[in-house]
């Protein structure tokens, strides 16, 4: 298992994966600040890791927008740890992947520049609704100067959160919808 991760975001993990693979659906991670810890610890999970469809570590703003196809100026604009570069590389995995929900991490770990705040991180979760539709999720999280061990264990833990309510949220609609 992924060392140094607590034991209540392995269990999340292993939730997440069971309830995707009981609902028949594929997963996504686009991380940057994690740098593909996310993806590990998906795939370390026996028997059900394969629900997780790619992941695409994108720690640079050159791998941000050639493996996601964000565009330069986006990132250059905006910044690569904005919300608007979060919601850029989730639509970039969703489309870059047939998963059906997903979810894009970008952050600083730490220690930050002089005008970057160490802990911050951006997250967007997808989820690929019918007829070509999706729902995109983004949360901003303030975690401080906690190390850049625990910034992105808890970025992961967030992002676990966010993509198991991409999956029951669009469940419970569902349901709505047939009882409607």
């Amino acid at each position: 298992m992924s060392e140094g991760i607590p034991r209540a975001t392995l269990e999340k993990a292993r939730a997440l994966c069971e309830l995707a693979e009981s609902r028949g659906i594929a997963l996504v991670a686009a991380e940057s600040c994690t740098g593909g810890l996310l993806s590990s610890l998906l795939t370390d999970l026996k028997g059900v890791s394969h629900v997780f469809e790619r992941g695409f570590v994108v720690y640079s703003k050159d791998a941000k927008c050639d493996l996601l196809g964000i565009d330069r100026a986006l990132v250059d604009n905006c910044g690569a740890v904005s919300r608007e570069t979060a919601h850029a590389m989730a639509r970039g995995a969703m489309r870059r992947s047939p998963a059906d929900v997903g979810v894009a991490i970008t952050g600083f770990a730490g220690p930050a520049g002089d005008d970057d705040e160490e802990g911050l991180v951006h997250l967007c979760s997808f989820r690929k609704l019918d007829g070509g539709d999706s729902r995109l999720k983004h949360r901003e999280e303030h975690f401080g100067a906690i190390g850049r061990d625990g910034v992105r264990a808890r970025a992961v833990d967030v992002a676990l959160d966010m993509m198991i309510d991409a999956i029951g949220v669009d469940a419970a609609k569902k349901e709505q919808d047939h009882r409607g």
